[in-house]
């Protein structure tokens, strides 16, 4: 038995030799210190183009042609109004929900005070509109006992030039 433990022995030894290289070989890569920013870069343009196709998607109301007067103030929208829209085909708005008719924009618009009692109405009558379809809706407001009215323009572009 004696020959036969040595070569036992002899195999372990290679085995234990063997796996010990192998060990070495493979020894674990080092830390990296540095960020791949690569990945941050990638979802934050990825979240930039999102904002950039939702934004216009936000505004409040339905789009018209504001009206353009030359002492035209600036009011951001805060999503603090109630706005009141009014097409260039006659159509009557509160948010994006159309009013069929003029009759029943008066009790959309109290409905919406109700809920919200702080916001004022902002009122976007198109340019194009006939000024009778405005002035419906203003009177429908003046009724409604409402007073707190905003009309909506934009800023006359003044062209360039001398004096």
């Amino acid at each position: 038995m004696n020959g036969e433990a040595a070569r036992r022995m002899a195999r372990l030894r290679a085995l234990r030799q063997v796996f010990a290289d192998d060990h070495e070989e493979q020894a674990l890569p080092g830390v990296k210190s540095d960020i791949n920013v690569t990945p941050l870069v990638d979802v934050v343009l990825v979240l930039l183009i999102i904002f950039m196709v939702v934004t216009p998607m936000i505004a409040s109301g339905v789009a018209v042609d504001l009206p353009k007067t030359a002492h035209h103030q600036r009011k951001p929208d805060d999503g603090k109004d109630i706005i009141v829209s009014v097409t260039q085909d006659k159509r009557y708005y509160v948010g994006t929900t159309r009013v069929n008719r003029i009759e029943d924009l008066s009790a959309a618009i109290k409905n919406e005070r109700r809920r919200f009692p702080e916001k004022t109405i902002f009122v976007k009558g198109d340019s194009r509109a006939p000024f009778g379809t405005v002035r419906e809706a203003m009177q429908v407001l003046q009724a409604s006992e409402i007073s707190d009215v905003v009309l909506g323009t934009e800023e006359l572009q003044k062209l360039g030039g001398g004096t």
